[in-house]
């Protein structure tokens, strides 16, 4: 997967939309490449459109693959569902799966696997048209993902009516609780907490995110955590997020100064579980399932991984609970 980067000049005077601006540079790429195989365009660390106006100074990253496959093809994938209807099916996704085919990953994925359990076709790509409608057509009944390397509870929609159903519940963020689970290096200064901050992309590294409180930049994050345990420089969370950023728990993790251990992008690789990988999983979420007016509450249980690593640290540490300050 390629990325490409540029700052408009501050003496930049046009009104000109992204594309057109990127094609007119010497190092550019002409329309046609970008429409058909963009994967994320951020302007100043927001999602943007390929229609968006630029100005000067605008911070452009934008991220692209040349070889796009014609078709999505359904794949015979083992998954653990934990509660199908008519009208969804809930997945305790494996850690290493990708939620939806992109750029890097066309194969393999979730929705690859639900195509297949499904019963359904394989499905044409779109290569022209609006990137909204091209980015839709590659995750069929995908209302909400987890990145790669996070395991766990993911709810998926069979058909428009309750796709829409979900996603309106996901937009509001009333209803709906999503918790997770981590084991983190380093112990929080209180025993819980709720971080509010501002989450933008890092300056010096455009593939991780920031925690950030004195801009307005970026994207609002907020994440309730409660440290279960410590062992050690280790601690065991329980956290609750009340928005959905990219990175979210990750990133404020690193704020709160409790990196998840296995975290390749957020933390350093550990001395006493240098194999470590990420430790972090969605394990219970409550939503209105389609027609209903209550929730319904989906759990699962204590992925392997973590039992291993928390049956060291028993063996290791004395257990301490953190007081929690009000």
């Amino acid at each position: 997967m390629a990325i490409f980067s540029v700052k408009v000049p501050k003496e930049y005077n046009k009104q000109e939309r992204l594309d057109k601006y990127i094609a007119s540079l010497p190092n550019g790429m002409n329309r046609s490449k970008l429409k058909s195989g963009v994967c994320e365009i951020l302007i100043n660390g927001k999602k943007s459109k390929l229609s968006q106006k630029i100005k000067p100074n605008d911070q452009i990253d934008i991220q692209w693959e040349d070889n796009i496959p014609d078709d999505i093809f359904p794949e015979n994938i083992p998954l653990d569902i934990v509660y199908e209807d008519e009208n969804v099916t809930v997945v305790n996704k494996k850690q290493g799966m990708v939620t939806h085919p992109a750029c890097g990953n066309w194969d393999g994925t979730l929705v690859n696997a639900l195509l297949y359990h499904w019963g359904r076709e394989s499905i044409k790509q779109l290569k022209e048209g609006l990137d909204s409608e091209i980015l839709e057509r590659r995750r069929p009944g995908i209302v909400h993902r987890l990145d790669k390397e996070t395991s766990g509870l993911i709810i998926t929609a069979k058909n428009r009516d309750s796709e829409e159903w979900l996603q309106k519940q996901f937009k509001e963020k009333k209803s709906i609780q999503k918790e997770y689970i981590c084991i983190c290096t380093g112990r929080p200064k209180n025993g819980a907490g709720d971080i509010k901050t501002q989450i933008i992309r890092d300056p010096k590294n455009r593939q991780r995110f920031k925690a950030v409180t004195d801009t307005t930049d970026g994207k609002f994050a907020r994440t309730i955590y409660h440290c279960i345990a410590c062992y050690g420089n280790y601690s065991l969370m329980r956290v609750r997020i009340k928005t959905g950023r990219t990175h979210q728990i990750r990133v404020h993790m690193k704020y709160l100064g409790c990196p998840i251990l296995g975290d390749s992008i957020y933390n350093k690789p550990d001395s006493l579980f240098p194999k470590a990988t990420l430790m972090l999983h969605s394990f219970q979420l409550k939503i209105k399932l389609p027609g209903q007016n209550k929730n319904t509450t989906f759990q699962t249980k204590v992925p392997v991984r973590f039992k291993l690593i928390q049956k060291k640290l028993k063996e290791k540490f004395c257990k301490d609970v953190l007081v929690i300050k009000k």
